[in-house]
C-alpha cells in the first residue's frame, strides 16, 4: 500500500514550522549551498500539458497525476514535465473506454455530451476512486457520480450517481423545491480525509455556493441524511468555483483553495484561499471576515463580483511581466485557476497546482505548478514562477538589494492585466520606485516589505524565470489585509 501522502491526500503528517524552515534553509551551509548552486546551475526542463481543472494526486509509485475536465489526465515524476494519459469524454479514452454507455444517465441528465473537474482519491481499499460530474452549463442542471478503478489509469467502472441538481420547480436532494440562488450546482468536487482521517467532500460552482458533505470511507459514497451538505461560503449565483481542501500540519489549518471569476481568457479567473481549525468550517480570510458572508447581492444584475471581491485572499490572478530590456520577454498568466494543491511530507513542501491561459494567446491553457511557503500568519505565499526545484536558502542582503519587477495582485476580480512596474530594494533598507516604503529580512529568507503604509510578509527566494530563461531573485510577500505582491528581477 502507499504511504500516507500518496493516499490520503489531506491527511499529513508534519514536522512543525520552524523544523520545516530549518530544513529548508539548511542552504546556508557549505553542503546545502552546493546542493542549491547544483539546482541553479541547471536548466530545468518542462514539458507542458493541457488538462483544465487539474486535481492532483500522487499514485502508489510516487508519479504525480493530474485528473480534469473532459475525462483528461496527465501525469509526472517532477511536477515539472508532464505526459497526457487520456483526453476526451468520448468511448477509447483509456480511463472509462465505454464512457458514452458507462455514463449514459449522467449525460442524459445534464444534457450534455462532455465532462467537467473530475477528482481521483485512493481509499482503504487500495482501489481509487473519480468523482466525475457533468453540467449543462446555462444552468446548474448537473449529476455527480464515483467510478472505481483497480490501476490509477483506469479503467473506471462506474458505481452510480451520487448527487444531482438543477430540477427547477421540483424537490431536491434535500426535498425541498429546488432554487439555483440557494441550493448547489453539483460539480468540482474534492474528496479528502481530515487530520483523523475521516472522509470529507467538499464541492461547489456559483448558484447557491461551496457545499461539504462526510462521506463513507468503505464506500466512497455521501453519508446518508445530509442533503446536500453543509454550506460553506457562495450564493445568489456569485462566480465561485472549484473549491479544494489541504490540510497542513504545521499550522494546524485547513486551507479551501475557490476560484473567482469566469475561467475563460476574459473571465478574470484568480486563486484565493481561506483557512479553518476544522474541515467545515468556519472559514475566514487574512482580515479575519467570516466566508460565509461572501455571497452576491441578490438586487444587482446575475454574476455580482462587487459583492464577493472583498472576500477570500487573492493569491493570484491576471499578470504581465514587463521587460525593461524590452526585448520582448513578457510573460504572465491569464485567467489562472481551479486549482489544487498537494503537500509533500517527506520535504515538507507545498505545491500549488492549477490552469492558466496566457497574454495574447486566447483560450490556449496548459498545467502550471508553483510552490508555495507558509508566511509567519500561516497564509500561503505563491512562488512567482513556475516550480524548477527552488529551495529556500540563506539570503545577503546585499546581494538581495537591486532592481525589480513587482507585480501587486490585488483584490478586484477583472480581466485586466495587472502589468509590473519597476522599483528597487536599496541597500539601506528602503524601496523607491513606482512604490515607496523599506524592507528588511527576517531569519534566513524571511522578507518583511511595508509599502506606501502596508506591511506585507513572506519569502526571498531564487526561482527560474521561464520568459527570460535565467535563475534569478525574487519574493513573494501577503499584506495584514490579504493581498499578495510578487516581485522578480528582470
Amino acid at each position: 500500500m502507499a504511504r500516507a501522502a500518496g493516499r490520503y491526500r489531506g491527511l499529513r503528517v508534519g514536522i512543525g514550522t520552524a523544523l520545516t524552515a530549518m530544513l529548508l534553509l539548511a542552504g546556508c551551509s557549505d553542503a546545502g549551498n552546493s546542493g542549491a548552486g547544483k539546482v541553479e546551475n541547471t536548466t530545468p526542463v518542462f514539458n507542458e500539458a493541457s488538462v483544465h481543472d487539474p486535481s492532483v494526486i500522487r499514485a502508489e509509485d510516487g508519479t504525480y497525476y493530474v485528473f480534469g475536465s473532459h475525462l483528461a489526465a496527465a501525469k509526472s515524476t517532477d511536477l515539472m514535465s508532464w505526459e497526457l494519459v487520456a483526453s476526451g469524454a468520448a468511448d477509447g479514452n483509456p480511463l472509462i473506454p465505454n464512457v458514452t454507455e458507462e455514463l449514459r444517465e449522467t449525460f442524459e441528465w445534464a444534457q450534455t455530451d462532455t465532462l467537467w473537474a473530475a477528482d481521483v482519491i485512493q481509499l482503504a481499499d487500495g482501489k481509487y476512486y473519480m468523482y466525475y460530474n457533468a453540467c449543462r452549463g446555462d444552468s446548474p442542471l448537473s449529476a455527480m457520480g464515483v467510478a472505481v478503478a483497480a490501476d490509477i489509469e483506469g479503467p473506471y467502472k462506474d458505481l452510480g450517481i451520487i448527487l444531482k441538481s438543477g430540477m427547477w420547480g421540483e424537490p431536491s436532494e434535500d426535498g425541498e423545491i429546488y432554487d439555483a440562488t440557494i441550493h448547489p450546482n453539483v460539480v468540482d468536487p474534492d474528496v479528502f480525509f481530515d487530520k483523523d482521517g475521516k472522509l470529507w467532500m467538499v464541492y461547489g460552482s456559483y448558484s447557491g455556493g461551496i457545499f461539504i458533505l462526510e462521506m463513507d470511507e468503505k464506500t466512497g459514497k455521501p453519508l446518508p441524511g445530509q442533503g446536500y451538505g453543509k454550506k460553506l461560503l457562495g450564493g445568489n449565483h456569485s462566480r465561485i468555483e472549484g473549491p479544494y481542501m489541504l490540510y497542513s500540519p504545521d499550522t494546524d489549518y485547513y486551507y479551501l483553495f475557490l476560484s473567482y471569476g469566469g475561467l475563460d481568457a476574459a473571465g478574470g479567473y484568480n486563486i484565493r484561499v481561506a483557512r479553518s481549525k476544522n474541515p467545515d468550517g468556519p472559514f475566514v480570510d487574512a482580515e479575519g471576515k467570516d466566508m460565509i458572508e461572501a455571497k452576491a447581492d441578490p438586487s444587482l444584475p446575475l454574476f455580482d463580483d462587487r459583492s464577493v471581491e472583498p472576500f477570500g485572499t487573492k493569491l493570484m490572478g491576471n499578470h504581465l511581466w514587463k521587460d525593461p530590456a524590452d526585448e520582448g520577454r513578457e510573460g504572465g498568466y491569464v485567467s489562472p485557476g481551479h486549482n489544487s494543491a498537494y503537500y509533500d511530507e517527506e520535504s515538507g513542501s507545498y505545491y500549488l497546482i492549477f490552469h492558466s491561459r496566457f497574454p495574447y494567446s486566447g483560450e490556449k491553457h496548459e498545467i502550471r505548478v508553483h510552490q508555495f511557503f507558509l508566511n509567519e500568519e500561516g497564509w500561503p505565499v505563491v512562488v512567482p514562477f513556475q516550480y524548477a526545484g527552488e529551495t529556500l536558502r540563506k539570503v545577503d542582503k546585499d546581494a538581495a538589494a537591486g532592481e525589480y519587477e513587482l507585480v501587486n495582485h490585488g483584490k478586484d476580480i477583472s480581466a485586466e492585466l495587472k502589468e509590473s512596474a519597476a522599483i528597487r530594494l536599496e541597500k539601506d533598507g528602503t524601496v523607491a520606485g513606482a512604490v515607496s516604503g523599506e524592507w528588511e529580512l527576517t531569519g534566513e529568507a524571511g522578507l518583511h516589505l511595508t509599502v506606501d503604509g502596508m506591511a506585507y510578509d513572506g519569502y526571498l527566494l531564487r526561482s527560474w524565470d521561464e520568459t527570460a530563461e535565467v535563475w534569478t531573485e525574487t519574493f513573494t510577500v501577503l499584506s495584514e489585509d490579504g493581498t499578495a505582491l510578487w516581485g522578480a528581477r528582470r
